[in-house]
């Protein structure tokens, strides 16, 4: 099994990260360079806990599809969502969110599990687990400018009313 963590500083608002990482529109938008569209279950808008999405992507030249369903919410602290089907042999993704000062601090752990034995295991460490780091920083980084450029946006507007 591989693990990834990632630790993200956003200067927002703990509920607006929180929705932001849940928001399935947001999610199309970050990963525009393979084409992923949710196709099935909550397709748009923000998901809840007990609800799927299925999304459709083209991957390492391959167009997949990858099932997920949110079995806990504890809003606005955390969510993890858990493959139903799909190209892992497992995975499951906590989404937890901490306050610090004015600050959110989104942590990302990713855990997945490739099919096909030893081959599975040496393509993860060879490639896999850094082409997943790298879709989940491009993801973050877009939740991070959306929020923090949000707080900014009410900062300005509650300054010049």
């Amino acid at each position: 099994m591989s693990t990834i963590y990632l630790d993200t500083v956003i200067k927002a608002d703990i509920q607006i990260v929180f929705d932001l990482s849940r928001d399935i529109d947001l999610h199309q938008k970050s990963t525009f360079k393979t084409g992923e569209k949710a196709i099935a279950g909550r397709t748009s808008g923000l998901i809840e806990e007990g609800e799927t999405v299925t999304w459709k992507a083209k991957h390492l030249g391959v167009v997949q599809t990858l099932t997920t369903k949110i079995i806990r919410m504890e809003k606005p602290n955390q969510f993890i969502d858990v493959m139903q089907k799909g190209a892992f042999k497992s995975m499951k993704h906590q989404h937890i969110f901490r306050r610090e000062g004015k600050n959110t601090i989104m942590t990302d752990i990713f855990e997945f599990q490739s099919p096909f034995g030893i081959i599975g295991k040496i393509f993860n460490k060879i490639f896999l687990k850094n082409y997943m780091k790298n879709f989940l920083l491009i993801r973050n980084q877009l939740i991070k400018t959306t929020a923090e450029n949000s707080t900014n946006r009410e900062r300005s507007e509650r300054q010049s009313s």
